[in-house]
């Protein structure tokens, strides 16, 4: 019976010493990383729509001539000036050669490098179209062509596209006929995108040229 009760004494004082070499781990706490018991978090996740969409940051112009020359360029070249496209297409407004020599423009290198050159260009380009397209914006100004409605700034944009000849046959063919570039983009879809734009302010002439001071 001594015998047991020694066996067992010596497994508890054998339990105790070994017990007395540990000490509970208490976690360390660095400033700015761990969060009070009081303290809550918050998490906002980007929905699919958000993360696929692309944000530019340009002003405001709403439905301006300023806003119009601004939706045609980032159409047509992003805004760059600089750009040339696989067609040869220059420029913010992407001109062709024969269109800038209509205006005046023969080198296209000082073109190219000149901002305040290519939109006096731009202008003078609506002005031109706004003569050969007068009638047309009289006639056919809010009527609704196969699902369209006919704007004034919907039509020079869409001259700016396709030429203003390209235009009077889509509205003479009460839209059956209509114009599509090398990339795919129709005459209808400028008229729509570009619809109801103020473009009141120019000024229609056979003989626009661009006049650099």
């Amino acid at each position: 019976m001594l015998k047991k009760w020694t066996y067992f004494l010596g497994l508890v004082l054998l339990i105790t010493l070994i017990s007395s070499g540990f000490k509970a781990f208490e976690p360390e706490k660095l400033e700015g990383f761990h969060v009070e018991n009081d303290e809550e978090i918050t998490y906002v996740v980007p929905t699919k729509e958000e993360t696929e969409k692309v944000y530019f940051n340009f002003p405001y112009t709403g439905k301006s001539y300023v806003g119009f020359k601004q939706a045609v360029a980032i159409k047509e070249s992003l805004g760059l000036y600089r750009l040339v496209n696989t067609f040869g297409y220059m420029g913010k407004y992407q001109f062709g050669k024969s269109t800038l020599r209509t205006l005046g423009v023969y080198n296209t290198n000082e073109f190219l490098k000149n901002p305040e050159l290519q939109e006096k260009a731009f202008k003078a380009l609506l002005s031109k179209n706004k003569w050969e397209l007068r009638k047309e914006i009289r006639r056919y100004e809010g009527r609704i062509i196969d699902g369209v409605r006919i704007t004034e700034s919907g039509l020079l944009a869409a001259a700016h596209l396709g030429g203003a000849g390209s235009v009077k046959i889509f509205l003479r063919s009460n839209g059956q006929s209509g114009f599509t570039d090398g990339f795919g983009t129709s005459l209808k879809s400028y008229i729509r995108k570009f619809g109801g734009y103020d473009t009141s302010n120019i000024v229609a002439n056979a003989n626009a040229k661009v006049k650099m001071e």
